[in-house]
């Protein structure tokens, strides 16, 4: 089976995020809002998020986030925002790792996303 590296864990966040910052659904306005626009602002989140990644993956990284309470500070979005997440998460990981291997990544960020729509749109 391929490996998951940090490497390729980095290569995915550069890749997703590329995607993620000039998404005219929605998605680029709350990250930009949230993150700024400039490079080192989203390099800055990219290695935040590629360390939750390696924590997740490879149980290594030193994320220190609250990833919950991020998402629950944000202004109210559209619950389809998840979709479309997911769905730029999907081709981002098909241009970095084999069928298998994001098919097993895309399980567990699957399972986040309806952690956070449960917490965000149903646990009130």
């Amino acid at each position: 089976m391929e490996e998951i590296t940090i490497e390729k864990i980095n290569k995915l966040m550069d890749i997703f995020y590329n995607k993620i910052r000039v998404d005219k659904n929605g998605l680029g306005d709350i990250f930009n809002n949230k993150i700024g626009t400039s490079n080192e602002e989203w390099d800055k989140h990219k290695e935040k998020i590629s360390n939750f990644w390696q924590g997740m993956l490879l149980g290594v990284g030193n994320y220190s986030g609250q990833p919950m309470k991020a998402h629950l500070d944000l202004p109210p979005f559209p619950r389809e925002f998840f979709d479309l997440w997911l769905s730029l998460f999907e081709e981002s990981l098909s241009q970095v790792f084999s069928q298998e291997v994001s098919a097993e990544i895309l399980q567990r960020a699957k399972m986040i996303a309806s952690r956070f729509q449960y917490m965000l749109y149903e646990a009130h």
